[in-house]
Formats: structure tokens, C-alpha cells, sequence
């Protein structure tokens, strides 16, 4: 079992350590109910045919349909795609919502293939996945490397399957093919909503709002976006291009033009006029002396080889599992309040669950509309992961698993345990 299973798995037994949830459900939980692997035969655009290894997980279907993302990846693997399904589980069960947790990937640099190649690798996944997926079963969205054209390729190849147009088995969809005003930010909304709602408690409402961003992709710039204009100095940003300093903060706006003119966000030194502005390795910003780090891109980005050097006071998590385990108990003990993922990016599947509910529905919502029913949902279950850290003495990551697995647990024990049969 991988390191990052590992610490997935570990994150689950700590939060048992915290309820009374019955044994039956813990060993439901630590294996995932369905996962396939294919191989995806696709014609290049040079007459050669190519193939790729791809994975779907539907890890746990309890609280509903599983739902999650199909990331084209070319270090993607069998491990992570279960990972990031178990993660889905309990992001879905924080959140409340009436889903479990599913995951996809294919191994493939998509800057590598040409946009004819892209499209028929995304109908190729369909074909290979379609008697796993549905809008009833399994629905999928778009992840790293994958965008709402992607996805929309993706619906339109399972309609053609099943005969009928079928909106609702993908989300974040374009919006004139189904998709739902207000998607595209929406992870780096509600991660803000959450932020916003515990300020004061997490020691943040009279801080100099200095802001660290690590990644500027979607999520990345939307929340550096936000941040910046609610009155925070975004003083580093970085991509896989490297990273650029300013304690005097970043523009975003810039920076993105930037990165679209130069490939990455340190063209903005090249672009400031004469102000000097800093250029540096991606690591050397998590030493940065700052208010809030925000992890917004891969995995396994903050580990035990630099959780020492973090000078922020809050962590929040954009991305999936950028905290290693091992990097936890660090910054637990340096007293780092860490907002986990699976709460702060939350507001991602969130909306797109508003998306399968308004394809389902052929009723849409405006982008007002959707705004105003994803911040009580993200400012109510902050709060509820708040009350239940400070109540039992735990970490909020912590606290986050054990209200997802008492969810969960609920969902389990109404089908019936070891306590209703042998009484």
C-alpha cells in the first residue's frame, strides 16, 4: 500500500479513536467497493495507435451516487485514484451532501497529444468506463489537466451510448451544455466562505493579512482574486514555472496576464517597470513569513522535509492533500492551524452537485443564486468542524473526519449492524 494511501487510511483510524462508530464500519471504509482499470486504445494523429492506463474508483456509495473527478495526469496511478476517492467520501459527508466518493484518471501529458487526440482519449475513457458511470451510479467532473470542454466531450460521447441526452452524468460541463453559473471559482469561493467564517477563531480577524498562494491554476488565482480584493497582500504566488515575491503584494490581475504572455507567473518580474520584484524556487515560499499558506495544486506538497520552515499561522488547503501525515504532527506541534482540504475545497463539488441537481431539475439558477446557497452550506459545516475541534481537544483535520465518518456511520447503521441482528 502506497505512503499516500497510507496516510489517507491513517487520517480515518485517528478519527475512529473519537466516536463509537461500530467495527463493521471501519472495515467498510478501509477498502474501496468498485475499482476498474483499463486500457485505452486511441489512434494518434500520425496513424499510430497509443495506449493508456486509466483507473475509476467509486470508493464508498452509502449517503448516494459517487461522485468525483478525472484528472489526465502522467504520474497518475491505481494508489491515488483510490486516495483521492476515499478523500471524496468524506469531503461529500462534511458537506453534507447526498453523495459518496468517486475518483478517474488517465496516465497522459495532455500538452503531449494534440486537441483531435485530446478528444478522442476523453470519448475513449467514456467507452471504457461507461458501465461504471451515470448520473444515478457514479458522476464524474473535471480534475487536474481536465477542463469543461473535456467534460462536455465526455457527456456528449455518454449520451450517444445510452441514446438520449444525459446531462446530469457530468459536471462541470461548458454552460451552454448543461453546466452550472458560478462552477469555475467555486472551490476557491468556498474555501474564502470558510476563511471568512472563522477569522476570529482561527486568530485571523486582526493579522496584517499577508497571504502566501502555491499554485495558479483555477483555484489558485480565484482565491489569490479574492483574497486581494477583500483587502489581503497576496505577497507570493507560484506555478510550475517558480515563484514571485513582492512583500508590498501581487496584483492578480497582472499575473495573470503574465503568465498568459510568458508561460508562468514570473513574468511578472519582467513586466513590474523597474519595481523589484522577486524571483524564487517553488519551496522557498513556504518560508516565507506570512498569515495564510495556501497549498492550491498537487499532492504531497508540504511533507516533513519542510513543514518546519512554515512561518504561517493558517494553512488553508485548496488542493487535495498538499499536508502529508507526517507533516501534520510537525505543524501541529509548531502550532499551525491547518484547514483541511476536505472542508475547504469543498465548495467545488458542492456546486457541482447544484449542477446534477439543475440538469436533473431543466431548471437553471442564476450565478447570484448559486453564491447564496453555497455560503450557508460552507459557513454552517466550518462551524460545525469548529465546535466539534474545540469540544473534544482535536486538530480541525481530525474533527472534519470524525463528522464525515459519523455521517457515513449513519448512512451504514440505518441499513442495519451487528447490534440489530444479534441484540
Amino acid at each position: 500500500m502506497s505512503d499516500i494511501l497510507n496516510g489517507a487510511l491513517s487520517q480515518l483510524k485517528k478519527a475512529a479513536r473519537h466516536t463509537n462508530v461500530p467495527d463493521e464500519v471501519l472495515e467498510a471504509l478501509n477498502f474501496p467497493k468498485e475499482v476498474l482499470t483499463a486500457r485505452i486504445s486511441v489512434r494518434m494523429d500520425n496513424g499510430l495507435r497509443r495506449s493508456f492506463e486509466a483507473w475509476r474508483c467509486r470508493y464508498d456509495d452509502t449517503r448516494g451516487p459517487t461522485k468525483g473527478g478525472i484528472r489526465f495526469h502522467p504520474d497518475a496511478n491505481f494508489e491515488e485514484v483510490v486516495t483521492l476517492a476515499f478523500w471524496m467520501t468524506f469531503k461529500c459527508a462534511v458537506v453534507n451532501l447526498p453523495y459518496g466518493g468517486g475518483k478517474g484518471a488517465i496516465r497522459v501529458d495532455p500538452g503531449q497529444l494534440s486537441r483531435r487526440e485530446l478528444e478522442r482519449l476523453s470519448r475513449a475513457y467514456v467507452h471504457a468506463f461507461a458501465s461504471m458511470i451515470g448520473p444515478d451510479r457514479d458522476i464524474p467532473a473535471p480534475d487536474v489537466y481536465t477542463n469543461a470542454m473535456i467534460m462536455g466531450w465526455m457527456a456528449d460521447e455518454y449520451s450517444s451510448l445510452v441514446g438520449y441526452p444525459c446531462p446530469a452524468v457530468i459536471t462541470g460541463k461548458p454552460i451552454p451544455l448543461g453546466g452550472s453559473l458560478g462552477r469555475e471559482d467555486a472551490t476557491a469561493r468556498g474555501g474564502f466562505y470558510v476563511l471568512n467564517n472563522l477569522l476570529a477563531e482561527i486568530g485571523l480577524e486582526d493579522c496584517q493579512r499577508r497571504a502566501v498562494v502555491q499554485g495558479f491554476g483555477n483555484a489558485g488565482a480565484a482565491i489569490a482574486t479574492m483574497l486581494h480584493q477583500d483587502g489581503w497582500k497576496v505577497i507570493a504566488v507560484s506555478d510550475t514555472g517558480g515563484c514571485v515575491n513582492d512583500d508590498s503584494g501581487l496584483d492578480p490581475q497582472k499575473l495573470k496576464e503574465a503568465k498568459k504572455k510568458h508561460g508562468s507567473v514570473t513574468g511578472y518580474a519582467k513586466d513590474a517597470n523597474g519595481k523589484k520584484i522577486k524571483v524564487m524556487q517553488r519551496d522557498e515560499m513556504f518560508a516565507l513569513d506570512c498569515d495564510l499558506l495556501v497549498p492550491a495544486a498537487m499532492e504531497d506538497q508540504i511533507s516533513t522535509d519542510n513543514a518546519d520552515r512554515i512561518k504561517a499561522s493558517v494553512i488553508m488547503e485548496l488542493a487535495n492533500g498538499p499536508v502529508t501525515s507526517g507533516a501534520d504532527d510537525i505543524l501541529e506541534k509548531n502550532g499551525v492551524i491547518v484547514i483541511p482540504d476536505i472542508l475547504a475545497n469543498a465548495g467545488g463539488v458542492t456546486v457541482s452537485y447544484f449542477e446534477w441537481v439543475q440538469n436533473r431539475q431543466g431548471f437553471y439558477w442564476t450565478e447570484e443564486e448559486v453564491q447564496h446557497k453555497l455560503r450557508p452550506i460552507m459557513e454552517r459545516e466550518s462551524g460545525a468542524v469548529w465546535r466539534l475541534a474545540q469540544k473534544k481537544g482535536i486538530t480541525l483535520r481530525t474533527a472534519a473526519y470524525v463528522l464525515g465518518l459519523e455521517r457515513i456511520a449513519e448512512a451504514i447503521q440505518a441499513h442495519g449492524t451487528q447490534n440489530y441482528f444479534c441484540p
